[in-house]
């Protein structure tokens, strides 16, 4: 790994002292945000029958959270470079647990959209925190394992809000109901925090980078232009406001390159720095990324709906389905340090080619089994080779792209990491979901499931090959 030294300030703790209990910290930290992207979706309709929302209120619910979260993620890694990457794990944590509580106690459907979006801004203020601290207080192997853990904890998270959603709507604790999947992140915030004052170690920049309204301003509204239409548009019918707001986000990106470079070129404190963009190892780290999160974020979405709509499984089955994914995941991921030591960025390419084998298991089952009465038990062998490849595939592009990001910029390149992440999220449900739905009407359920994993695949297949050009 080719990562730059860190930079801390004298008050900072040396690089190597992050204990083990503060790495499970700043993991669970990860979790939080993770889950609660996802652990709402089983809990809407018992949302809508009990706050009486209709759709589009309830498709804000999933996307205010979402577009907060993506469009702060810079500005959160931009903060915890300026004013220390503990202070702002701190402040995210309690606001986390705070705006939770909000959402528990909610009296009315609007309540619910506007505590979703503080969540989300919570969210965006503590998780870049996480991969920076990472960066900044450890190196060689110790970054390895701790990267490789951070993104194996990122994708189960996924996983996990799904059952997790399941388990707590069917429990109804305390006749709690849908309520009870945010409650229960305030006892496990306040943990994390009273954790995160003894063990969390802090780091900065140097020399702290000036504010950059005008940047932090347009790149909110290029990705607010961006994402609000991917994640509202299909469920409202793709009306004239969302077509507008679409058209409008390539003006407001070039804007907002523009306002960087002319910021940088002056030796002002651009948000983004264009030359962290143009590096080739940046790009390359960033390109990994897209087929990885597009594909993840499609899976996630047909797969729900294959499993509850097609082959009837309630909200808790379907969420159980996915354990040996998730199991698979989290194991393959304490391989991926190994991985590269041996094969170096064939290792990407190994991922890939597990995936791909995941994608034809599940299709052939899928198409040759007894539909409609397949099992989980015969979904599990596909589901468990996808997580194989996914756990492979989340550390390595973290671990591509942090190694090439400068160690005074650290808050900055997580913010952008987990900024790819969360947009391509987005816009892999708008584009493998879209594509899912309007096959289904002419082709069937089970064909357009083949369809759209033939397109996931077909992404994959090019991530193998980029995997051929990275160093060895």
């Amino acid at each position: 790994m080719t990562a730059t030294t860190a930079s801390v300030t004298s008050k900072a703790p040396p690089r190597e002292a992050l204990t083990p209990l503060g790495l499970l910290t700043l993991l669970l930290g990860t979790a939080l945000p993770m889950i609660d992207f996802f652990v709402v979706n089983v809990a809407l309709p018992t949302i809508e029958r009990d706050l009486h929302a209709p759709p589009a209120t309830l498709e804000m619910v999933v996307a205010g959270y979402a577009v907060a979260y993506a469009v702060l993620l810079v500005l959160g890694g931009r903060l915890g470079d300026t004013y220390g990457r503990r202070r702002l794990f701190l402040w995210g944590v309690a606001g986390f647990g705070l705006t939770s509580l909000a959402c528990g106690l909610a009296p009315g459907a609007w309540w619910l959209v506007g505590a979703r979006m503080a969540q989300g801004a919570a969210s965006a203020a503590l998780l870049p925190q996480v991969l920076a601290t990472l960066h900044a207080t450890t190196s060689g192997e110790r970054r390895a394992r701790a990267v490789a853990l951070y993104g194996s904890v990122g994708g189960v998270s996924v996983v996990l809000g799904q059952v997790l959603g399941g388990v707590l709507v069917a429990a109804d604790l305390a006749g709690t109901g849908w309520r009870a999947v945010f409650l229960v992140n305030v006892p496990v915030a306040v943990a994390a925090l009273g954790l995160a004052l003894r063990s969390v170690p802090d780091s900065r920049a140097e020399r702290p980078a000036r504010g950059d309204l005008a940047g932090t301003a347009l790149l909110a509204a290029t990705l607010t232009a961006l994402l609000l239409p991917l994640t509202e548009g299909r469920a409202a019918g793709w009306p004239l406001w969302s077509v507008l707001l679409l058209c409008a986000a390539p003006p407001l990106a070039l804007a907002f390159h523009a306002v960087e470079r002319h910021g940088e070129r002056t030796g002002g404190g651009p948000l983004l720095p264009p030359s962290l963009l143009a590096a080739t190892e940046v790009r390359r780290g960033l390109l990994l990324g897209l087929p990885v999160f597009v594909g993840f974020a499609g899976w996630m979405f047909v797969s729900a709906v294959t499993v509850q709509q097609g082959l009837g499984y309630g909200a808790l089955a379907a969420g159980l389905t996915l354990v040996p994914m998730g199991v698979a995941q989290f194991a393959a991921s304490m391989l991926a340090p190994y991985a590269v030591r041996r094969l170096g960025g064939r290792a990407v390419t190994l991922a890939a080619a597990v995936h791909l084998a995941g994608l034809a298991t599940v299709t052939a089952t899928v198409l040759f089994g007894p539909w409609p009465d397949l099992s989980p038990l015969a979904l599990a062998p596909g589901l468990a080779l996808c997580g194989v490849g996914q756990g492979l595939e989340l550390p390595l592009y973290f671990r591509n792209l942090l190694a090439a990001v400068p160690a005074r910029l650290a808050g900055t390149g997580s913010g952008l990491a987990a900024t790819l992440q969360q947009s391509c999220l987005a816009v892999g449900v708008a584009t493998l979901g879209s594509l899912f739905l309007s096959l289904v009407p002419g082709l069937g359920m089970r064909v357009a499931l083949a369809v759209v994993l033939a397109v996931q695949a077909a992404g994959l297949v090019g991530l193998g090959v980029l995997g051929l050009r990275l160093p060895r």
